[in-house]
């Protein structure tokens, strides 16, 4: 990411921030700025030849959707890659209304993502948090099924139990969790 789209983004995250907080010109310049960005995304994924296709109907549509859904923005999180993924869900909204397939090259969005080998996540993070909060035997067999990806009877070989008692441990793992974590 360039030094002028890192403080651009930064802007935002910034204006965001003030904005969730209650100042109402920090929204509508917030609103103001991801237009302009947007748009340079809708255009950018626009067909060659897209009759009754209009850029700014699709910036319109994922304006909506950002404020619509500006309450599952997390503070102290990179607005990009929030804002991209809700351009990127209405772009394929809008296409697939008017009957067309839309591919989009994840190498486009290399600049908004983390680097997988930086820093973890905050789904990464999140992960290791909730599957840390559960011990001894439900915290492996979670850690082995939905972490590291291993099959029951793999999981079952590896921590000396049954299969059956695996996936009890699993389930119960997944219930504490969604206790802990206010998803019942």
């Amino acid at each position: 990411m360039s030094p002028a789209s890192s403080s651009k983004f930064q802007a935002l995250d910034d204006l965001l921030l003030r904005a969730v907080a209650g100042d109402e010109k920090a929204y509508r310049a917030f609103l103001t700025d991801a237009a302009v960005i947007v748009r340079r995304f809708a255009a950018s994924r626009m067909p060659r030849h897209s009759a009754g296709f209009d850029v700014e109907d699709l910036v319109q549509e994922i304006l909506l959707a950002v404020h619509a859904k500006r309450h599952t923005w997390r503070p102290g999180e990179p607005v990009a890659p929030w804002l991209f993924a809700i351009a990127r869900y209405k772009a394929i909204d809008a296409y697939r209304r008017r009957g067309k397939r839309i591919e989009i090259d994840i190498a486009e969005m290399g600049d908004v993502f983390e680097d997988p080998a930086g820093a973890p996540t905050a789904v990464a993070h999140d992960v290791g948090r909730a599957v840390a909060s559960l011990a001894g035997r439900q915290q492996a067999v979670v850690s082995a099924l939905s972490v590291e990806g291993k099959s029951i009877s793999q999981t079952a070989r590896d921590l000396d139990m049954s299969e059956g008692a695996v996936r009890v441990a699993f389930h119960r793992g997944l219930s504490t969790i969604a206790r802990k974590f206010g998803r019942d």
